[in-house]
């Protein structure tokens, strides 16, 4: 199979490109403020359509700010050093989900505090929320052509530009289909009966935890990077893994206490 014929640029007018990256973002925020719409009507005590426009808001400032420098951070700070105005140029690419998680983390707890809500209630209210915005930015990764996975023969490989001639396997997609359909159909069917506190939360944790970790096996680790621990160990496997013990630590807090 051959890398299909994209172009990542959607159209440009005069010098402004429009690109799939940027759109995937933006189908992302649409689908989790219509879900979240909905989602707000079925609540208990149900949340006033004002309070989730502010919280996605929120939400997506808090994405976009940690995302962009998370991946500075965790993944290329001596790149960024070197040319601090290429954090600018989301474009792209470079968004860390990990990253993202601490910029929405920070919003919760603003929203959370100005309304006063438990933090925890308003985490549980956004995760089933989150993995349709995972979907569409794994598809603009693939779009873009970046992290792809290792060489592969399986049928469905890809030849992507810029990953030389060999098939690979296409990661981007298998992390789209775990973090974002999997995942949400999880999410929402189990969302969808009253919870303890924190539960929900504590499933999207380890759920994501779960899927990154096993997709990064496949995954051609950053260049920059490599593997980090016992020879193959990537960067956002072990960013996953105290994801995954919170997670699993809320799910045990919240059985324990029904």
């Amino acid at each position: 199979m051959s890398f299909f014929p994209v172009d990542p640029v959607v159209f440009s007018l005069g010098g402004l490109h429009v690109r799939w990256y940027g759109l995937m973002y933006l189908f992302g925020f649409a689908a989790g403020w219509g879900l979240g719409r909905r989602r707000a009507s079925r609540s208990v005590p149900a949340w006033p359509p004002t309070a989730v426009d502010d919280l996605l808001t929120c939400a997506m400032l808090g994405v976009i700010v940690g995302g962009r420098l998370g991946y500075v951070l965790f993944y290329d700070l001596v790149a960024y050093i070197r040319e601090p105005w290429e954090i600018l140029r989301l474009w792209n690419g470079g968004m860390s989900f990990h990253g993202g998680l601490l910029g929405v983390l920070l919003a919760f707890a603003w929203f959370a505090r100005s309304r006063g809500k438990a933090f925890l209630a308003v985490s549980d209210f956004v995760a089933p929320l989150v993995p349709p915005g995972l979907f569409f930015g794994r598809i603009g990764n693939f779009i873009n052509s970046e992290l792809w996975g290792k060489v592969s023969d399986v049928p469905w490989a890809v030849v992507f530009p810029g990953g030389g001639p060999w098939p690979r396997h296409p990661s981007q997609l298998y992390e789209a289909f775990l973090e974002g359909l999997v995942l949400f159909v999880l999410l929402w069917a189990y969302s969808s009966r009253p919870r303890k506190t924190g539960a929900v939360s504590g499933l999207f944790a380890a759920g994501y935890g779960l899927a990154r970790f096993c997709v990064e096996f496949v995954r051609v680790p950053d260049t920059q990077l490599g593997y980090l621990a016992f020879g193959w160990l990537t960067m956002g496997q072990i960013l996953c893994l105290p994801l995954i013990g919170i997670g699993l630590w809320l799910l045990f807090r919240a059985d324990k206490e029904m």
